[in-house]
Formats: structure tokens, C-alpha cells, sequence
């Protein structure tokens, strides 16, 4: 089927429907450009706890999904592609990270979003990349606190608080793979140019980097500076909304290690597509499920850091 009959399809099956379908900034461009809304994780989940759509259809990663039905499980949610996980999110299984924070009853308990419902379950506090600051710098200075699954967040989380949170032993594999010796290539090439970062990479990147911050940051930053060069260190889907916003600068996507790609992809990410969409709306299914039992805990730290974000 060609893509503006798939478009049409899309239109036509979501206001039938009365489905919404919000979009990762981290999906290819035919999706975040058909998406009702395209956000970084906490956009989407403030989204889907407010939204009166009866369908949502959550284009990013499984864990995504479950927290759209987390916080609206009146409502069904479906991804398009099922086998869309997250590498983060395994990189800390549910039974493990229960045990870890056992072992240090007395910390609270922050998870990054970017986890399965059933670690949000062990969890006071859920974070994204963008109030994750915000919300340690809200807990008494001499609180206990346990940061995962995010080493890398949870590093520079620390340094920028003064924090000495105990960190889960987890990280993105898309940010792990940027390589520094070809970002600095890069750099001598575009000596103008500004390496904006996200504070999943490795620390010997943010070091380096101009800006540190959340895709929904980066992209801002990327917005209001007046320099006209950016070198890209986050997931590649990224560029097509700072492009779109930006059309007369330069937006260059950070080479990982092993490849001879010039751009970094999150291949979970980039896993649904616009038929898989479609056939979704069509049909759908897969739909997202969570036990009830495991969404009364997991919503808790949802809705806290919700109330402590600022809107």
C-alpha cells in the first residue's frame, strides 16, 4: 500500500475510532508527522492520563504503552509492534531490582520511565530525563535514595545535585555507543558547532557536551540558540522535529562506535512503521495488558512525579 493511501486509512480508522495516537520523538518521520501529539516520556505520559480519546495508540516502546495504560486503564492502549521493548528497561529485570532494594530497605526508591510496570511497582518515585533533577533536588539533602536503572543518569544526576545516590547498574544502548573519538572528529570538521547531549551517554561525552538535557531540552536548545551548527548525541529520530522547527540550521547526528553509519538508531524504536500503524488501528491489536494488582502499585510513583513536575 503506498503511503498516502496508508495516511488516509490512518485518518479515516482514528476518527471512526475516537483514537489518539501520540509518537516518541525517537519514531522515523511518517509516524511523528501523523501522530496527534509527538513528546519525550513525560509528555506522553501527562498526555495520556489527560487524554478523552477512547483508543490510545502509543508509537515509541513497550514501557511506553504500559504507562499509558497505567494511567488510563478505563481506556485501551495498543503499540504497533509488540517486540518494541527497550534496552534499558531489560537491563533491569523486575525480581532482581526487587531484591537490590530490599537489601536497602531504608532508600527510597527513584525509577527512571524508561522500566517496566513491574519495577514501577517496587518504586516511590518514577523520573524521566526531564525532572529528574527536579525531583531529587525536592527530597531532604540527607534522604537515602536508590537512582535505576540508568547508571548514566544517575551519574550525572549526582554530580549536578551533589547527590550520592546508589545506582542500579543499567544503560541505553543507543547512548552508550557514541564514540568520542568521532564526535571530536567532528568538532574539528564543525568548529561552530554546538554538541547538544542527552545525560544518558557515557560521562567522557557529557563532559564535552555544550548542553546536557532531555530530548524535549535538546530540541528547545536547538530552538532558541542562535548558533547555526548542532552535533546531535541522542537517538537519530530526534533530528526530524529539529529540523522541521529549525530549517536554516544544521543539525549533524553523532556517529556511535561500531559503525560505519553516521547515526545512531534505537532499533526497538524504529520497529513500527507506518503499516504496522495502520494494521494496528485496523485490527487492534497488539493491545497492552497490565495486572491490575501491578498498576495499583505502579501508578503511585507515576502520579507522585507528575505532581511534582512542573506542567
Amino acid at each position: 500500500m503506498e503511503k498516502k493511501e496508508l495516511i488516509e486509512k490512518i485518518n479515516i480508522l482514528r476518527k471512526e475510532k475516537n483514537a489518539i495516537i501520540l509518537a516518541h520523538y525517537y519514531q522515523e518521520s511518517d509516524i511523528q508527522d501523523i501522530a496527534d501529539f509527538v513528546g519525550d516520556s513525560l509528555a506522553l505520559a501527562q498526555w495520556a492520563a489527560k487524554t478523552t480519546a477512547d483508543i490510545i495508540v502509543l508509537c515509541g516502546v513497550h514501557f511506553m504503552a504500559e504507562t499509558a495504560k497505567i494511567l488510563s486503564p478505563e481506556k485501551r492502549v495498543f503499540i504497533p509492534d509488540a517486540m518494541a521493548s527497550c534496552s534499558l528497561a531489560e537491563s533491569c529485570p523486575a525480581d532482581e531490582f526487587e531484591k537490590f532494594t530490599k537489601a536497602h530497605h531504608n532508600h527510597t526508591v527513584i525509577s527512571y520511565v524508561n522500566t517496566t510496570a513491574a519495577v514501577k511497582a517496587v518504586t516511590d518515585i518514577v523520573v524521566t530525563s526531564t525532572n529528574a533533577k527536579q525531583i531529587v533536588d525536592s527530597l531532604p539533602e540527607n534522604e537515602k535514595i536508590i537512582f535505576g536503572p540508568d547508571k548514566n543518569l544517575g551519574d550525572y544526576i549526582n554530580k549536578i545535585t551533589g547527590r550520592n545516590m546508589l545506582l542500579w547498574e543499567g544503560a541505553c544502548h543507543v547512548h552508550e555507543q557514541f564514540s568520542l573519538e568521532k564526535i571530536l572528529e567532528l568538532k574539528k570538521q564543525h568548529p561552530n558547532a554546538l554538541l547538544l547531549a542527552h545525560p544518558e551517554c557515557r560521562k567522557y561525552i557529557l563532559e564535552i557536551a555544550d548542553h546536557v538535557g532531555s530530548t524535549s531540552s535538546i530540541i528547545k536548545f536547538g530552538r532558541e540558540s542562535n548558533s547555526k551548527q548542532f552535533i546531535v548525541a541522542t537517538e537519530s529520530g530526534i533530528l526530524h522535529q529539529m529540523q522541521k522547527e529549525n530549517p536554516e540550521k544544521e543539525f549533524i547526528p553523532a556517529p556511535p562506535e561500531d559503525s560505519t553509519c553516521a547515526c545512531n538508531d534505537c532499533f526497538y524504536m524504529k520497529m513500527n512503521t507506518l503499516e504496522k500503524l495502520y494494521l494496528c488501528l485496523k485490527n487492534e491489536h497488539p493491545e497492552i495488558f497490565v495486572d491490575e494488582e501491578v498498576r495499583i502499585k505502579a501508578v503511585k510513583p507515576i502520579e507522585r512525579m507528575l505532581e511534582l513536575s512542573f506542567p
